[in-house]
């Protein structure tokens, strides 16, 4: 509230003159960092996305419709398929949906159907997967990721045609 005009006011309580800012420069990306033109995309280099973050969290959501052998380790499904779930989102071009996760879990035959192949192949690659993961994403290749998950469960005893292994 603005005081009276008979009130003395001191030098600290005027209202200070703002500094011009001078428009911004324009920008170059001249850091040794600094992509120039487009993400790179090629086997392993990964696939950005947005909102990547919150697969995290659609994962929680299967741990308890995973079927794990006795050696298998739910954190290591989960980091598995997580980075195949991601994968197919960034392909698709959007943030990270409830259907990535479940056609990665029911492509490696987590969420039942899996034959015994498959889970004899499985096994070496999904143990210690939350520290090499990118090695399933690779195996999945762009076509697979564009079925529906209902697609995957019906070609899934033909498994090794969805996979390049």
């Amino acid at each position: 509230m603005a005081a009276p005009e008979y009130v003395p006011v001191s030098l600290n309580e005027l209202p200070r003159l703002k500094e011009p800012i001078p428009p911004a420069r324009h920008w170059v990306a001249d850091r040794p960092a600094d992509l120039k033109g487009r993400q790179p995309v090629g086997r392993d280099l990964g696939r950005p996305g947005p909102d990547q973050g919150y697969a995290l969290k659609l994962a929680h959501r299967f741990d308890d419709r995973l079927e794990l052998t006795a050696t298998e380790h739910g954190e290591d499904a989960s980091a598995g398929c997580l980075g195949v779930a991601l994968k197919r989102a960034s392909i698709l071009g959007r943030a990270p949906v409830i259907w990535d996760l479940e056609l990665a879990f029911t492509l490696w035959g987590f969420l039942g159907g899996a034959s015994d192949d498959l889970v004899a192949f499985r096994r070496p690659l999904f143990e210690g997967a939350r520290h090499h993961y990118w090695e399933i994403c690779d195996l999945v290749p762009d076509e697979t990721l564009q079925l529906t998950p209902d697609a995957i469960r019906h070609r899934l005893p033909a498994w090794r045609e969805l996979i390049s292994a």
